[in-house]
């Protein structure tokens, strides 16, 4: 039973598949007369204006070849592009160094081009080793999904709020296909039929997951089509395995292939979609020249281009997005659109600028003002961080995002005259630090005692000198005096208290 049964399981694990969907080799010569006929007319005209875009903001690090921003047609007309951006769902919730590539995916969007978010719930499983200098930990089948789901709707809810140029009279059109048939229904309409001058209008996006096509190829099959194709030595040499390589750990099999996963749903979104260009972190170069590499070599054709950006990172060359809490995430799940703001109107000025350009959507020309008004007298410290966290803010968290940080930013400023409420100060508690304490221990309270004992201070001494210093404030009120005791006005909602030591320092007194 247990042989027959392994038989059974291993027929179908290797049974033929539908969705590989490379050229039979002889049928190869037909297919790719077909294929670059429509790949050279993309191929031969501009992509300038958002390359251009995207060069002059700091979002280009490299691209695979000239012709994907050179000089214009003799037609003078932009052929329209699909470009795909890949996020592997390794937690619930993209962080902060996903966000270069959702900026630029909306950035070809403004300029009239097609967005293809690409969920990895394949790819996933097995783990990007790319700027790892370890393996990444496995997650289970279930977290994937789950994390999957997570992810596309973040990346549709994020993507809808790309701004558009002033000139675009309405939205292009999204979508989230969560069946791949979805997708090569619509492979039919190349890129080579789109017409029109590229820009007029604003570009759509679609969220694929590569688990769609992944799930019907065998291994057999995968080596026979895919593996003879794929040079070792040329998979040694890519700079992400070499680093691997050369660690105490090493590098597992699994994680070696992963360049070749990626590098095939290049190949299968190129061929069944008319996706031509794959952009990503200057650490996926790597990844996306196995796809250019794939195409051009199976599919004998040109016309898949590659675009990296550089990382996300710091003047001092540390990366941007990490504090000693932990990653900056985009959900709000996750992190509080409070705190999410918070971190960007911390940055240092000599970062501000350069983020303003490469996390905005603000012309240049403004970004230039504002620029200039840091060096003039009179600058009120701040303020160019203040409008990079509103733009970043409203693009990730929407609106309403925007308005709570920005609430709860006043509210909780201390000195400021805006009415607090338990639902501004609990919006907070999971940002700062908190406490419960009964009612009884809490009413009739010496302030100075309670600042100790919650650990805002570390001694009532510490209190006093701070009280002395008016830097000790309650739900924003200064307090002058060392016998200020808690009354019941004090209990906001009757509920909670805020107590702050300058501007940074805060704790949450939850009333039970």
């Amino acid at each position: 039973m247990a042989s027959a049964a392994m038989a059974a399981s291993s027929r179908a694990f290797f049974r033929p598949h539908r969705l590989l969907l490379l050229p039979d080799p002889r049928r190869r010569r037909h297919l790719s007369a077909s294929a670059v006929a429509s790949a050279n007319a993309a191929a031969t005209t501009v992509r300038r204006r958002v390359v251009d875009v995207l060069r002059e903001r700091g979002l280009v690090e490299a691209t695979t070849s000239e012709a994907l921003g050179s000089s214009s047609a003799a037609s003078g007309e932009q052929q329209q592009l699909k470009v795909y951006c890949g996020f592997d769902p390794t937690a619930e919730s993209l962080h902060l160094g996903n966000l270069l590539g959702l900026v630029a995916l909306s950035w070809f969007r403004r300029c009239g081009h097609t967005a293809v978010a690409l969920v990895g719930g394949a790819t996933g499983r097995v783990g990007d080793p790319s700027g790892k200098s370890a393996e990444r930990p496995e997650l289970d089948l279930a977290a994937v999904v789950a994390n999957s789901d997570a992810i596309k709707s973040l990346i549709a809810q994020i993507l809808s709020r790309a701004p558009e140029p002033s000139h675009h009279a309405q939205s292009g059109k999204s979508a989230i296909l969560e069946k791949h048939e979805d997708a090569l229904a619509k492979s039919g309409q190349g890129l080579s039929e789109e017409s029109g001058n590229v820009g007029e209008s604003m570009g759509s996006f679609v969220i694929l997951d590569n688990y769609d096509w992944w799930k019907d190829i065998t291994l057999l099959d995968f080596l026979k089509e895919v593996g003879k194709f794929a040079r070792v030595g040329t998979m040694i040499a890519k700079e992400s395995v070499k680093k691997r390589l050369n660690s105490e750990d090493g590098m597992s099999y699994t994680e070696f292939t992963y360049q070749l996963l990626q590098g095939y749903d290049f190949l299968y979104m190129f061929k069944n979609m008319g996706v031509n260009v794959q952009i990503g972190g200057s650490d996926q170069w790597g990844n996306i020249t196995a796809g250019t590499d794939l195409i051009r070599k199976i599919l004998q054709v040109e016309g898949a281009h590659g675009l990296t950006f550089p990382l996300l990172l710091k003047s001092d060359g540390t990366k941007f997005g990490k504090t000693e809490d932990g990653a900056i995430w985009l959900s709000s799940k996750m992190l509080s659109p409070y705190k999410f703001y918070q971190y960007f109107f911390s940055v240092p000025d000599v970062d501000v600028v350069r983020f303003m350009r490469i996390l905005t959507f603000l012309s240049l020309d403004e970004i230039h003002e504002l620029e200039e008004s840091m060096k003039k007298p009179g600058y009120v410290p701040n303020t160019v961080q203040r409008r990079l966290a509103e733009e970043v803010t409203l693009f990730v968290h929407g609106q309403e995002g925007l308005e709570e940080a920005l609430k709860a930013t006043e509210a909780l400023r201390p000195g400021a005259q805006t009415q607090l409420d338990s639902q501004t100060i609990e919006g907070i508690a999971d940002d700062v630090p908190s406490c419960s304490l009964p009612y009884d221990q809490v009413l009739k309270s010496p302030l100075v005692d309670l600042a100790a004992s919650t650990g805002l201070l570390a001694s009532k001494s510490a209190v006093r000198r701070l009280i002395k210093q008016g830097g000790l404030y309650l739900n924003n009120k200064k307090i002058d005096s060392e016998d200020k005791l808690v009354e019941e006005g004090d209990i906001v909602d009757g509920k909670v208290l805020l107590l702050s030591a300058g501007k940074k320092n805060k704790m949450v007194v939850r009333i039970s």
